[in-house]
């Protein structure tokens, strides 16, 4: 017989029909009689009850199995009493794959600290199980956005000779041997690179933005969904060495174009998540490490059905520096907005999702337009109650002589970024984007309180396993 998803046992309720199951064990109670067995395949955040009756040909050999054990179970679907609407009956059992007793999941509370040291087991838990289904319903939430929006999917480039946000937190990749660097070709007492695999220096990307904007130059309207790299040496429970990133950019559009697009993608992927994980999220944010708990969900909900409020950064600094308020961080116009600005912002003083747009030029990045100003440029973040920032975005500039003045300013060699110059050469248009840390909204959306545990592997400073 073929084999069935317990989900799809939990969804459609074959009573008296027989089906086959596969899939790991959950616990194992037994007694004289009788046997209960709970499994899991993964489909599904329940887990499906087996009973498994004294008589069948192997029961001392399933009733000996250990958590983690892989079983599969030929049965009748019956009415439940307990918790779940349905229970299987076992007909027949084939012990597919044994654990010993060095199994490191049990079935006492294992604490997250611990299962990040078993990444290549902790899908098995019901709460790791849950945040990637989680995780694959936003993904693809993610991909209908956009391609209903009329958007195309772009694959980005891992590997890049140029660093886009200016930042200089970039893996370098060398083909040269590292073990050996006396033998790397030099020029001038430095190495020379014209020598490497692709005859300059190279790095892993920190964004796809820039190829965006090239493509958005012929496809109008394009976004970018995977892997980014920093080498930002971070230990936060924010911060990642590798990460997804989401960067819809748009020609012949302005900021006001991206924030509302944004606006729009947030509510999207919570009320997706609401709608097809709700059996997830309630799990999440029951749980004991949970420090948001169910009203979360009322959170989320809010932020859904709110209207998106607008102030500029100007007039967000001159709101925290009349609230009152104490802040770690100073306020005031030429600082940085820090998360519990952002939050003051978006759960104290507007109680609403909150748009902040144009930021000092000091500290944004070079590609950002400028305002008439000449102070500020046509950036904005999106801030949410819970977090704060989770979306950030600007309108390029699209001017090449403001676009070199500005990295001149910062002291960019343009020669590497001839191609991204070339944009403004032939055919500029008005043109903006935004980019949205993925783990970092799972993170949101679950509750989830550190980022390593929003990512299948995570990868952090010394920290590269699996």
């Amino acid at each position: 017989m073929k084999r069935t998803l317990i989900r799809e046992i939990f969804t459609t309720k074959p009573i008296d029909q027989e089906v086959v199951v596969k899939g790991w064990i959950r616990s194992v109670r037994n007694s004289k009689k009788f046997s209960f067995v709970v499994l899991n395949d993964g489909s599904d955040q329940d887990s499906l009850q087996i009973v498994v009756d004294a008589t069948l040909p192997n029961y001392q050999d399933v009733a000996s199995l250990l958590m983690g054990s892989a079983i599969g179970v030929k049965g009748k679907i019956v009415a439940s009493n307990g918790k779940q609407p349905v229970e299987m009956l076992a007909l027949e059992i084939e012990v597919i794959g044994r654990t010993t007793e060095e199994y490191p999941l049990q079935k006492k509370a294992t604490s997250l600290e611990f299962l990040r040291e078993q990444a290549h087991l902790r899908i098995r838990t019901n709460t790791f199980g849950a945040v990637a289904r989680v995780r694959h319903e936003l993904a693809q939430a993610t991909h209908k956005f956009f391609s209903e929006r009329g958007f195309f999917y772009l694959n980005s480039p891992i590997l890049s000779a140029v660093d886009a946000e200016g930042a200089g937190e970039m893996f370098a990749v060398t083909s040269f041997n590292l073990n050996e660097p006396e033998k790397f070709p030099k020029t001038n007492g430095k190495v020379d690179f014209s020598k490497d695999y692709f005859g300059k220096e190279a790095f892993l990307c920190v964004t796809g933005q820039l190829e965006g904007e090239c493509y958005a130059m012929g496809l109008g309207q394009i976004y970018t969904f995977g892997p980014t790299f920093r080498s930002e040496n971070s230990n936060t429970t924010r911060h990642l060495s590798e990460f997804w990133m989401i960067e819809p950019e748009i020609a012949f559009a302005g900021l006001d174009e991206v924030a509302e697009l944004g606006a729009d993608y947030i509510k999207y992927m919570i009320n997706h998540a609401l709608t097809y994980c709700s059996k997830e999220l309630e799990f999440l944010l029951s749980r004991e490490e949970s420090v948001l708990k169910l009203d979360h969900i009322e959170t989320l909900k809010h932020v859904r059905d709110s209207k998106f409020q607008r102030v500029t950064y100007r007039d967000a600094m001159a709101i925290l520096e009349k609230c009152g308020k104490k802040f770690e961080y100073p306020v005031g116009f030429g600082h940085e907005l820090q998360t519990e600005h952002e939050r003051f912002l978006a759960e104290e003083h507007f109680k609403a999702p909150v748009i902040v747009t144009d930021y000092p030029k000091q500290f944004k990045a070079f590609y950002m337009k400028l305002n008439p100003d000449n102070e500020t440029v046509r950036a904005m973040d999106i801030l949410v109650p819970g977090i704060g920032e989770i979306i950030g975005g600007s309108q390029r500039e699209d001017k090449l002589e403001l676009l070199q003045r500005r990295m001149d300013e910062l002291n960019m060699q343009q020669d590497p970024l001839w191609w991204y110059l070339d944009l403004r050469r032939f055919g500029s248009v008005p043109h903006a984007g935004f980019g949205l840390g993925f783990e970092r909204a799972i993170m949101y959306i679950t509750g989830m309180t550190n980022i390593r545990d929003v990512i299948p592997f995570p990868r952090t400073p010394k920290n590269c396993d699996f």
